[in-house]
């Protein structure tokens, strides 16, 4: 059992040796829930303070039966969103983007050029920007840098990224318990290697 300092127990970080054991085989969590989950992690372990964003949502219409009932009935999105996740990381800024795939590519149709062109004003500002790439039929996780997205985006004659690319040019994310992507040591690697 795992004990947050104010010792509340917490069910999602409940702990036992078949669950550890056999975890990337079972794990059946999506790309989103173990980057959350190990942005908790680090939250509580002080490394970084990464969160997901919200997305803008515009309610249009609600259902008030009861007030201790009432439901959002209708409701757009405001604005397109920019990426998932963005944070402070080592004093930097940290933006990314994270992406399942059952293929071995990734298609550009997964990503929206307002997307792209956010994670390059990023770059051109000093931040760190990355999208995260699950390739879910290898069980393989790979931090990629968003400079080769943007330049195989809009130069390449390709309507997607091959797995030999982006295994090439990215970096496999290691998977555990705690926490259950470490994303944070494969940019250490990357973007403070000369720190180091």
């Amino acid at each position: 059992m795992v004990n947050y300092p104010n010792m509340k127990k917490n069910p999602i970080l409940t702990i036992n040796s078949t669950s550890q054991k056999h975890y990337t085989a079972h794990r059946g969590m999506s790309l989103e829930e173990d980057i959350s989950l190990s942005n908790e992690y680090y939250l509580i372990h002080n490394r970084a303070v990464i969160y997901k964003k919200p997305t803008p949502v515009q309610i249009v219409k609600v259902d008030y039966p009861r007030r201790e009932s009432a439901k959002i009935v209708e409701a757009y999105y405001k604005t397109p969103s920019t990426t998932d996740y963005n944070g402070l990381y080592r004093e930097k800024y940290v933006d990314f983007e994270a992406k399942e795939t059952k293929a071995k590519t990734f298609p550009f149709g997964n990503i929206s050029q307002h997307q792209i062109d956010h994670l390059q004003r990023i770059i051109n500002h000093g931040g760190i920007a990355f999208i995260i790439i699950a390739f879910t039929s290898l069980n393989e996780v790979y931090l990629i840098d968003a400079s080769h997205v943007i330049c195989d985006y809009y130069h390449s004659h390709r309507k997607s990224m091959t797995y030999d690319r982006i295994k090439s040019l990215g970096h496999i994310i290691p998977q555990g318990y705690q926490p259950r992507l470490d994303y944070l040591n494969v940019i250490d690697e990357v973007y403070f290697k000369e720190d180091e």
